[in-house]
C-alpha cells in the first residue's frame, strides 16, 4: 500500500461518467486539484452496457455547461442540441473527448475500484477535530490497494452495477443470485441477443422505460419469430398508468414510448399480469417460474425460458461505512433532497431545482451527486447532476453566493413518477421503427444516466 499526491490535498471524483467529468470540468474552471477515480477502463464504462440505447432526452440536456466550455476551446464541435444520442455517441462524441482534455486526463485513474473511505485516524465513533481531518480513501488498483488523501469527496459513482431484484419488496434471494445467468437487468441488445430470446417464452419485470423498451424490442422479435412469447408482469393497479404524458409529454420522443407501448398491448401480442407481486423466482424442470399473488389470489407463472427485470437500480453505500451519512428512510437519498424527489409526488419534470445545501451530509465535504444521489427514485436526468456538482463545486472552493444560485430547467412529463424504477431509454431500433430517433436522460443511465450513467 501506498500513498500519493504530496502537497495540497485534491478533491476526490468517484466515477468518471458523465456527472464525475462534469465535477472535474468545475474543478478545472476553478483551478482546483482533484483526483478521478474510475473502476472501468475508460469514461463512461458503465453505459458501454447500455450504448445500443438512444436516449430521450436531446445534447442540449445531456452536456454540461463548464465541459462544453472546456471542449470547445480545444477545437470540440458540439453536437446538434435538438439530437438524441445514443449510449455509444454519447461516450464517443463527448465523454471520451472531455476525458482527454489535457487539464483533466493527466487526474484521472483508470480501472481503480474504491473499497473504503475515512476520516485520517478516525472512525465513524470519533467526532474530536473530526471536520479538519483529511479524507483517506482505499483504491485498488490492479494487485494491490492504494491510499490516497483528499480534503472532500464527490461520489458520483452512479447504480448501474447494482440493480434492483425482480422480487416486489425488494429483497434479493439465493435463488435469484443462482439464476442470474438467465436474468438480464436493464435493456437488451435484442440485435445481438436475439438468439436468447427468439421463439422462446419471456417474462418481463417492470413498469418503467427499461421494461417498456425491452418489451417493444421483443415485439419486434416476435413479428420475426411468431413463436416467442411475451409475459409482461408489473404491479401497477390498471395498465393504463404506465402510458404516461404521450403527446403531452415535454419530450415528444418519451411521449412516443408511452403511446406505443399502449399500442402494442391492445394489439394483444403482450399478455399483461398486473398488479402481481412476486415473492419467489425458482427453477422448474429446467423452466423458470415466478410465483406470487395477482389480485390477491396466490399464483404461479411457469415455462419461462428468460427473465428481462426492467426493475431499476439502488445505491450502493457499502464502501462508505465509515462515513457519516444521514440517508432518508424511504428514498435513500439526503435527507434535504428526498421531498424534492419521492416518485410517489415528482416526475422528472416537477423536480425542483436543488444543489450543495439540499446534498450535505453530517460528513463535513462529503457530497453524493449524480444518480446515486437520487437514492432509489428513478426521476434523475443528467442535467440535474450537471447542476448538482456545479454548485458544490462552487461551494467548496469559496463561492457560497454561487453555490445557491441553483438554476434549472426541465422539459415537463409525468412518466417518471409513482413508483417507476427504470433507465428512461429507449434502443435505437425502436426509435427507427417510430420514424424518430428515440428516448431519455438515464438515469444516467441514465443517463440510466441513465441512474446509469
Amino acid at each position: 500500500m501506498k500513498r500519493v499526491n504530496e502537497g495540497q490535498l485534491p478533491v476526490a471524483i468517484i466515477g468518471g461518467g458523465p456527472v464525475g467529468l462534469a465535477a472535474a470540468a468545475h474543478l478545472v474552471k476553478k483551478e482546483e486539484p482533484f483526483i478521478l477515480f474510475e473502476s472501468g477502463d475508460g469514461a463512461g464504462s458503465s453505459i458501454k452496457e447500455w450504448s445500443h440505447v438512444r436516449m430521450f432526452s436531446p445534447w442540449q440536456y445531456n452536456v454540461d455547461a463548464a465541459a462544453k466550455e472546456l471542449l470547445e476551446a480545444s477545437g470540440w464541435e458540439a453536437p446538434d442540441d435538438q439530437e438524441l444520442p445514443a449510449g455509444k455517441e454519447l461516450i464517443e462524441r463527448y465523454l471520451l473527448p472531455l476525458s482527454s482534455l489535457p487539464a483533466i486526463k493527466k487526474n484521472i485513474l483508470l480501472q481503480a475500484k474504491v473499497t473504503g473511505i475515512a476520516r485520517k485516524a478516525h472512525d465513524k465513533l470519533k467526532t474530536g477535530k473530526r471536520d479538519s481531518a483529511p479524507f483517506q480513501i482505499y483504491v485498488d488498483v490492479e494487485d494491490s490497494t492504494e491510499l490516497f488523501e483528499a480534503r472532500a469527496v464527490i461520489d458520483c459513482s452512479g447504480t448501474w452495477t447494482n440493480p434492483n431484484p425482480i422480487l416486489s419488496n425488494g429483497i434479493w434471494t439465493k435463488s435469484e443470485r443462482t439464476l442470474r445467468d438467465r436474468i438480464h437487468y436493464g435493456i437488451p441488445d435484442i440485435q445481438k441477443q436475439g438468439s436468447k430470446y427468439k421463439n422462446k417464452t419471456i417474462a418481463v419485470v417492470g413498469s418503467g422505460h427499461s421494461a417498456i423498451n425491452g418489451l417493444l424490442e421483443l415485439a419486434r422479435l416476435k413479428e420475426e419469430y411468431p413463436d416467442t412469447a411475451i409475459h409482461w408482469i408489473l404491479r401497477k393497479k390498471h395498465i393504463s398508468e404506465v402510458y404516461g404524458g404521450q403527446e403531452n409529454d415535454g419530450l415528444p420522443a418519451r411521449g412516443e414510448l408511452g403511446i406505443r407501448i399502449q399500442q402494442l398491448v391492445e394489439s394483444g401480442a403482450v399478455e399483461v399480469l398486473t398488479p402481481f407481486h412476486i415473492s419467489k423466482v425458482q427453477s422448474v424442470n429446467g423452466k423458470l417460474a415466478l410465483i406470487g399473488e395477482l389480485n390477491g389470489e396466490e399464483m404461479s407463472i411457469g415455462d419461462i425460458d428468460e427473465i428481462v427485470a426492467g426493475t431499476g437500480f439502488r445505491p450502493d453505500t457499502a464502501f462508505l461505512h465509515e462515513v457519516r451519512l444521514q440517508l432518508d428512510a424511504a428514498v435513500e437519498s439526503a435527507g434535504e433532497l428526498a421531498p424534492l424527489i419521492d416518485p410517489n409526488i415528482h416526475s422528472c419534470g416537477t423536480v425542483r431545482p436543488h444543489g450543495e445545501k439540499e446534498l450535505r451530509q453530517p460528513e463535513k465535504d462529503f457530497y453524493i451527486a449524480g444518480m446515486k444521489s437520487y437514492g432509489r427514485a428513478p426521476t434523475f436526468l443528467l442535467a440535474t447532476g450537471y447542476e448538482q456538482v456545479r454548485s458544490i463545486v462552487a461551494y467548496l472552493t469559496g463561492d457560497k453566493e454561487g453555490a445557491k444560485e441553483v438554476q434549472l430547467e426541465l422539459p415537463e412529463t409525468g412518466v417518471c413518477s409513482t413508483n417507476i424504477q427504470s433507465s428512461c431509454c429507449v434502443s435505437d431500433t425502436m426509435a427507427a421503427s417510430a420514424g424518430q430517433e428515440s428516448c431519455c436522460g438515464p438515469a444516467v443511465v441514465a443517463s440510466l444516466e441513465l441512474k446509469n450513467l
